[in-house]
């Protein structure tokens, strides 16, 4: 399963959020469920950043969203953003 956030900051936040990350992408990456995770900065917006991760299920995701980890880390990165965040789950369907 593949987990895409999309996530707007203000200006100001944007630091922030970079120091959070490099914080904790270790302790997410090795958290039970997950194979992948990466930072996509967006080309166009420098305050747009957005989350790409690999789970091997749907329980493994929800077990890291209510994990302690999640609640530090999500309860310090909502407040810097400038707008609503944008999350899909998705499968893969076509691989070439």
């Amino acid at each position: 399963m593949i987990r895409i956030v999309r996530m707007h900051f203000t200006e100001a936040g944007v630091g922030e959020f970079l120091e959070i990350f490099e914080a904790n992408k270790v302790a997410i990456r090795n958290f039970p469920g997950c194979t992948h995770l990466q930072l996509l900065k967006d080309l166009e917006d420098a305050n747009c950043y957005t989350t790409l991760s690999h789970w091997v299920d749907a329980q493994s995701l929800e077990n890291y969203r209510k994990s302690d980890l999640f609640g530090t880390v999500w309860g310090r990165v909502k407040t810097l953003f400038s707008e609503r965040t944008q999350a899909f789950s998705l499968v893969k369907f076509i691989e070439l």
